[in-house]
């Protein structure tokens, strides 16, 4: 099969989402420029430098009671402070449950009963139990071809990491089993590592 975006796929549900697989599932916490604070979780989201480190997610859509967006990137333009919080295989209700279209002085934190902590560089709340967050400063929001389409660029500025995720002096992924977003309604988790060597190395 093959098919051309912009002439449709003729498919049921579109499977671009479930061809791009798994991604990462960005967290995103942010603050507004009136306090409110803001959860919700982004499946276009990805590291993308190491020196300074740094990290984007991708806003595919809007909300009516924002002007051509959504909660995140609203908040994103008025403070110029995001934090990234990477979600665990146990926390996936609760992740899920801050997915929804909540107006935008609904606090996903508590919708969902999530404990908050305080981020050390930025003025922004993080998820308390989060196996790491990364507190992140704005760089760019580029505009993508389509409606309410952003990409937003941050530099990591601080990082935590929860202490039982650490084994011997590394971040142990298998310890929390990291959630990953498929396609449609689909989620997986990882469960099982191997390694690889470069060539000449």
């Amino acid at each position: 099969m093959f098919y051309r975006p912009e002439d449709g796929h003729g498919l049921p549900h579109n499977p671009f989402n479930a061809i791009v697989t798994p991604r990462p599932i960005g967290w995103i916490a942010t603050r507004g420029a009136d306090g409110q604070d803001n959860l919700a979780p982004y499946s276009f989201f990805n590291a993308v430098a190491y020196e300074p480190p740094q990290v984007m997610f991708a806003s595919t859509s809007a909300k009516p009671d924002r002007d051509g967006t959504k909660d995140s990137v609203a908040n994103i333009r008025e403070t110029g402070v995001f934090c990234v919080n990477i979600v665990e295989y146990a926390m996936r209700e609760v992740m899920n449950r801050t997915s929804g279209p909540w107006q935008r002085d609904v606090d996903e934190f508590e919708l969902a009963g999530i404990e908050k902590a305080a981020c050390r560089t930025i003025p922004c709340a993080r998820v308390a139990a989060a196996p790491a967050t990364l507190e992140c400063r704005l760089t760019q929001i580029v505009d993508l071809p389509g409606a309410a389409n952003f990409a937003v660029f941050g530099e990591v500025t601080g990082v935590h990491m929860r202490d039982n995720c650490l084994k011997d002096g590394m971040f142990d992924i298998l310890s929390f089993q990291p959630l990953t977003r498929l396609g449609y309604r689909d989620y997986s988790r990882i469960t099982e590592l191997f390694s690889l060597k470069r060539p000449g190395e």
